[in-house]
């Protein structure tokens, strides 16, 4: 079923949200900061009120901002950023230079994927290992390494399906958006499809067999290699960089 498409006024609204937000997350209005008003912000964007006041409760509603009458709207301290929600991630990863935003993805699926993994093992339903088998397949036959970066984000998202923790859910929305963008960047590695393919193989292989310290350990594996690939992209970056006289 089509979602409904956007009216224009909810499209205005949303790029309003989101002007604000990125601001936001790239500190140009620090955690206390009180934002311009509304006839501030109705001026910046050409907006009605009623745009900016939408735009105002979105980011309200994603931890970003509270509005008080008289006092106007004040950024809420980055403990109560919802950072697992889709805006607030995308744009918390524009604000953040590349090699930050891999260093600290790369932190967080250390933490997570190897456990994911091991999980899987020991949960999954047949259909669930059917998914991750068709997202290998398809990586597989992926004709270069850009084709391969739907298929890898739905391995992953398929291995924590196949977890079967619910606690462990919201963590979806984190791994399509920040793994979308990292693989983008390490499948143009020569090398990158060419390691990770069978090395995901392997991880499909230890949650099929149901061997947990298997599936954990390929994991670990996979993410190392990654680091790798992340380092030597970085390096081949900024040997091309002209250097300064």
């Amino acid at each position: 079923m089509k979602k409904p498409k956007a009216s224009g006024n909810e499209n205005l609204h949303r790029k309003v949200a989101e002007s604000i937000g990125s601001q936001i997350l790239k500190g140009v209005y620090a955690p206390g900061a009180i934002l311009p008003n509304e006839a501030d912000w109705c001026r910046i964007h050409g907006a009605s009120r009623t745009t900016v006041r939408e735009a105002i409760k979105t980011l309200n509603a994603k931890g970003l901002l509270k509005s008080r009458t008289k006092i106007g709207s004040r950024v809420e301290p980055r403990e109560h950023w919802n950072i697992l929600d889709r805006d607030v991630l995308a744009w918390h990863l524009a604000s953040m230079p590349p090699a930050e935003f891999f260093a600290s993805v790369q932190q967080v699926r250390k933490i997570l994927e190897p456990e994911i993994a091991a999980l899987a093992a020991l949960n999954h339903s047949p259909s669930q290992l059917k998914v991750i088998g068709d997202a290998l397949l398809e990586m597989q036959s992926a004709k270069s390494g850009r084709e391969s970066v739907e298929p890898d984000v739905k391995f992953h998202l398929a291995l924590l399906a196949a977890a079967n923790n619910p606690l462990l859910s919201p963590f979806g929305i984190m791994i399509e958006t920040a793994l979308t963008s990292m693989f983008e960047t390490t499948s143009t590695s020569a090398d990158g499809p060419d390691i990770f393919v069978p090395q995901h193989e392997v991880v499909l292989k230890a949650v099929a067999r149901g061997n947990d310290n298997a599936a954990r350990r390929a994991m670990m594996v996979l993410l190392e290699n990654t680091d790798k690939i992340i380092a030597d992209s970085s390096a081949a970056t900024k040997s091309k960089r002209p250097r300064k006289n």
